[in-house]
């Protein structure tokens, strides 16, 4: 053949291997977009959370007793945002992200993880912030990611379930600078299974969005490394006492949130469901009473309370845990936007911190660490990630072996109160208020089939 043939013919076969190449690097540069996306949407969120309680404190800094009206006013307009202008941005967003998965219904999929939803989660997420709420960021990251990611796949609708679990794992990720327990949140709570198909989905979405974070606000650990020990010895028995009582503490959360996501029996429940919007507002007043008590130290996250118990810096209230307990409870029920994992790593700190007079010869840092876990793992019922974010936050790997121990004893005790995970749950009900039974998909490790709120 002569040359000039065998170079046509070469330039040919290129051309064919580009045309066959495109679908595959489009996905992948989409896919690195979303990514990057998600890590935007994450530090985008944090500095909103930030500004919205650095204001709210300047607000209760003129007088508390400002929050008796603030707050309530603030829970009923972010509540009534949220089922009028945003619906299903409610509460935390990680329900909705798991129903999403299962869902067979295309366009209620697209209701739950719109970008319009993604946008008014973090519109009415930072004004719940901004009057006292006691919630996070953390789920709404996850609600806003799987958001992102469910956005870009709608050009791979083959891999929709998995690029949603992707932006979910990589909003945990990114929020927490923690990628590996963005990892193991992905693969024990969202998925409730390890799906080889995903898990490089999962990784390279995170990696996305870590990268992109990383860029913008340099690496750090969450809570400040701590070098902790706990030896092994008489010491031990904090492990299985703030186990019990963390996980028991955390199930009765779970199942009290579940209770009101049911709906209430009898004249309760229909006055909060035809008063939706007050029932939010008498909420906020609870939230702030409990403020009120506290010193103003249960409003917000809990972030800087939690960071000073665990390196000492502060003594830890009695009163703390508790009230802290109530205002996350106030506002989980209230159907504001707004997620638990910071206020629930707040309440297990100042659970542990709760008993440094009982147990003198361990260190505070241990019994704080032991307790943000124990009461994770108890609310979420996912022991893996509770021990694998917390080692995350504080670098602290001495601590690994108590922890793991601690979130196993708090699963089983949790699930004494509560029998299934509480984000599946919610979920569950999301699905059937949705659909009849038989046209739902079903979720592993959620209840029967349940109506009432979501």
């Amino acid at each position: 053949m002569p040359p000039r043939f065998r170079t046509r013919a070469s330039i040919a076969r290129l051309r064919r291997a580009s045309i066959g190449a495109y679908p595959l690097w489009r996905g992948r540069l989409l896919f690195l977009f979303g990514g990057i996306c998600v890590g935007l949407a994450a530090v985008l969120m944090a500095r909103c959370a930030d500004a919205a309680q650095v204001g709210f404190k300047a607000l209760v800094g003129v007088s508390p007793l400002v929050a008796l009206v603030a707050t309530p006013a603030g829970f009923a307009l972010a509540a009534l945002l949220a089922r009028t202008v945003f619906p299903n941005s409610q509460g935390s967003g990680i329900p909705q992200v798991i129903a999403a998965r299962h869902t067979r219904d295309p366009a209620f999929r697209h209701r739950l993880i719109s970008l319009r939803v993604a946008f008014g989660k973090i519109v009415v997420m930072t004004l719940g912030l901004a009057c006292g709420a006691s919630s996070g960021r953390e789920g709404p990251t996850v609600q806003v990611g799987a958001a992102i990611m469910a956005a870009v796949g709608r050009l791979t609708p083959d891999r929709l379930p998995g690029l949603i679990l992707a932006g979910g794992a990589a909003g945990v990720a990114a929020a927490f600078n923690t990628p590996l327990a963005g990892i193991v949140f992905g693969i024990e709570e969202l998925g409730r299974a390890y799906e080889p198909r995903s898990s490089g989905l999962i990784v390279a979405g995170i990696v996305a969005a870590g990268l992109t974070s990383l860029w913008l606000v340099g690496n750090y650990t969450y809570f400040g490394t701590s070098d902790v020990t706990l030896p092994l010895g008489k010491g031990w028995l904090v492990v299985v006492v703030l186990g019990a009582a963390g996980g028991f503490a955390g199930g009765v959360f779970s199942r009290l949130v579940i209770l009101f996501a049911r709906g209430l029996p009898g004249r309760a429940g229909r006055w909060i469901a035809r008063h939706p919007i007050a029932f939010a507002g008498l909420c906020g007043l609870g939230v702030a009473l409990a403020g009120l008590a506290s010193g103003g130290s249960v409003y917000g996250t809990g972030y800087e309370e939690a960071k000073a118990l665990l390196h000492g810096d502060s003594a830890a209230r009695l009163d703390f845990a508790p009230l802290k307990f109530c205002a996350t409870a106030l506002s989980a029920i209230s159907g504001i936007p707004g997620g638990l994992f910071a206020p629930s790593l707040a309440v297990g700190a100042g659970l542990g911190g709760m008993l440094q007079d009982v147990f003198p010869h361990v260190p505070i840092g241990a019994l704080v660490l032991t307790g943000m876990v124990a009461y994770l793992a108890g609310v979420l019922q996912a022991p893996i990630t509770a021990f694998v974010i917390v080692t995350e936050m504080t670098q602290d790997h001495a601590m690994m072996i108590p922890l793991m121990i601690a979130a196993v004893l708090a699963d089983a005790a949790s699930k004494t109160v509560c029998r299934t995970g509480l984000y599946h749950t919610l979920a569950e009900i999301m699905l059937a208020r949705a659909a009849p039974a038989q046209d739902e998909a079903g979720i592993p490790g959620a209840s029967a089939r349940v109506g009432g709120n979501g």
